[in-house]
């Protein structure tokens, strides 16, 4: 394994810039755009993930003030259509008011508190409380009180519904509780340079899964920041993705990351490469890069590993021995390979090929611009390599992650009710809009519990996969927090750089 030396903060091997040079297509400026990250945290303490205390500091300083996404215009399409957005212990109504025009409310009847809405709704001509019937208009003019005689003290100036301010970008709705908070525009500064060949605008919520997570968020949002993990939870994509090279940036409340594909890693020395692709498949059969065991999934649940030396040993998904002398295997690939598989997993090959770093990208993006021609269009000719291949991924402060270009992923991070040690993960694909056509109507939320695999989502592809993976670490790093020595965890100078500006802005946030 190639190990850089201390302190000189970037790995060895092609710097991202570098590979843009070789991008067959003009690259936006967007891209070649670098921000270093100064000032941030290298320690952070474990309290903050699990502490009710700093819980309930996040909920006054952050959620109560902070701009956060709430909906996409699409889910409420006429003029009545309402949904609840909840995050922590706060709940608020959405509500779309005109044509072009949205409203945001808390969700509590003035009367005793009840919630004004349960779940989503359509045409609402009024909010009425199914408790005792009071209701307000749509714009939050208080109605109907029945026997209003008996409240004398009630108005429509004194008990109409508190606004809660309202913005919008991208097609998504966002709120703020707070009356003083600056625009939405402000607040999100110059980020629409980074999706100037695809904007949000022209896109629609395809898919929309919703996984219950036993974690605290900002837990689960940090594992997707950063491609460090790759090695130890990934270690499938080492033949094909640069990730220990990978670019890190800040921007105001927004952050980036962006890791190359078609590449191996760094991690790999070419003598142990050999050529990955000629006896391997994405999903049934394995050669570590690094080490040069062989995995084969056997059958859903069983997987045969050969070390190097000759030993074999049969394991189940969690790493079990089942059968053979070796008696310990890697958790994630036993996972990856004996866990569930689709039948378009089990026929899949790789993406890139054992081609050189240019051809194969090339290749790949080539492929993937027949692939989107029919949605946009000649305009799909004009798109470079590196948004059509490689993996860009954002940061939005506080809680969302857009991808960039031409992947569609989208990621919302939220605590699950009060509890600080449970999580939301929201994972959206936002499709263009295909070229000349109506907007297709935006997916419904497919939720999946806390015991749920992925797999149970299938809309989600092969990233199912992926995430199970991540899965294996998430609720392990809740309960190994609170036995860290010191009561503190360290953060990588670089590669972790995407956490650390996270966790400054933050403390900014909540002092």
């Amino acid at each position: 394994m190639i190990e850089t030396l201390t302190g000189t903060n970037r790995s060895r091997g092609l710097s991202y810039q570098e590979l843009l040079k070789t991008d067959s297509k003009s690259v936006p400026a967007s891209l070649k755009k670098e921000s270093a990250l100064d000032h941030t945290p290298l320690s952070i303490d474990v309290e903050r993930y699990y502490s009710r205390e700093f819980h309930d500091l996040e909920v006054e300083k952050l959620w109560r003030r902070v701009w956060q996404l709430a909906c996409h215009e699409d889910e409420i399409p006429e003029v009545g259509d309402a949904l609840v957005y909840d995050i922590a212990s706060l709940s608020f109504v959405v509500v779309r008011t005109g044509e072009d025009e949205f409203s945001a409310y808390p969700n509590a009847c003035r009367h005793r508190g009840r919630r004004l809405l349960d779940c989503p709704k359509k045409g609402l001509t009024n909010f009425r409380c199914p408790f005792h019937g009071w209701s307000w208009k749509l714009d939050g003019t208080l109605k109907e009180v029945p026997c209003h005689w008996d409240f004398p003290n009630v108005t429509e100036e004194t008990h109409s519904l508190p606004k809660v301010k309202t913005g919008r970008w991208g097609g998504f709705v966002f709120i703020n509780p707070d009356p003083d908070a600056q625009p939405l525009k402000e607040f999100l500064g110059d980020i629409d340079e980074h999706w100037t060949t695809l904007p949000f605008e022209r896109r629609y919520k395809a898919v929309h899964v919703a996984k219950k997570l036993p974690c605290n968020w900002k837990i689960a949002q940090e594992a997707f920041m950063e491609s460090y993990h790759v090695i130890a939870t990934h270690p499938t994509l080492l033949y094909e993705m640069g990730d220990a090279n990978s670019q890190y940036d800040a921007f105001g409340v927004l952050s980036r990351a962006i890791s190359a594909q078609g590449i191996a890693s760094p991690h790999i020395e070419a003598e142990l490469a050999g050529e990955p692709f000629d006896d391997t498949t994405p999903f049934t059969v394995y050669r570590h890069p690094i080490t040069g065991d062989l995995y084969e999934r056997l059958s859903e649940g069983r997987i045969r590993l050969t070390k190097a030396d000759g030993r074999v040993g049969v394991f189940n998904a969690q790493a079990e021995p089942l059968e053979g002398e070796l008696k310990n295997a890697d958790l994630h690939i036993c996972n990856w390979f004996a866990g569930r598989l689709t039948p378009d997993m089990e026929a899949a090959s790789h993406a890139f090929g054992a081609l050189p770093v240019v051809e194969a990208r090339a290749s790949r993006a080539a492929a993937k611009r027949e692939q989107l021609r029919p949605l946009m269009g000649d305009e799909i000719d004009r798109v470079c390599d590196a948004e059509l291949v490689d993996s860009i991924y954002y940061s939005i402060f506080p809680n969302i992650s857009p991808w960039g270009c031409y992947n569609p992923i989208f990621y919302r991070f939220r605590p699950d009710g009060d509890n600080p040690e449970q999580c939301i993960h929201e994972i959206m694909f936002m499709l263009p809009v295909p070229k000349g056509q109506d907007r297709p109507k935006p997916a419904s939320i497919h939720w999946l519990g806390l015991n749920d695999d992925y797999m149970e989502a299938p809309e989600l592809g092969s990233l199912a996969k992926v995430f199970n993976q991540d899965n294996l670490n998430l609720p392990a790093v809740q309960l190994g927090l609170r036995n860290v020595p010191g009561g503190k965890i360290m953060l990588a100078e670089y590669q972790e750089a995407k956490i650390r500006h996270f966790h400054a802005t933050l403390d900014d946030w909540l002092d």
